[in-house]
């Protein structure tokens, strides 16, 4: 048997609108949802380079402290002076005694501001801060 075929077999068309309301909706929800770069890893520092280097965990909730190449010292975007920035650690270690902090210092920066930071960390109570890095050379 074969069957005719008909005038609403011919136009039988498939709805785009709910698929582009749809498309939209996620597109607007990972948008906002989604946090596209940290201020503190979106500054200008040239970090050096290390065999071992991995990447940070981007949940882990810790400072980060920018020592750029000048040695000015710059958490989440303000530049801070030694004594601040050691209240500033103090007050975290003392509300998370494991709190972790980054140190991300500018490959042209003389160490000794790198160690400056590092003495104003342990002097606060961090137990282990550490350098970040980028993988090779």
């Amino acid at each position: 048997m074969i069957r005719a075929t008909t005038r609403e077999d011919a136009s039988a068309t498939i709805e785009m609108t709910p698929m582009i309301d749809m498309v939209f909706l996620l597109l607007t929800f990972f948008l906002v949802a989604t946090t596209f770069q940290q201020t503190e890893r979106e500054m200008d520092i040239a970090l050096p380079g290390a065999a071992a280097a991995t990447p940070i965990s981007a949940a882990l909730r810790e400072i980060i402290i920018n020592v750029d190449a000048q040695g000015r010292m710059i958490v989440a975007g303000r530049e801070m002076q030694p004594a601040d920035l050691s209240n500033a650690i103090t007050a975290a270690v003392s509300i998370n005694p494991a709190q972790k902090v980054a140190i991300r210092g500018d490959r042209a920066t003389p160490y000794a501001n790198i160690v400056q930071v590092l003495d104003l960390c342990k002097a606060a109570g961090v137990q282990t801060p550490f350098l970040d890095t980028v993988p090779g050379q």
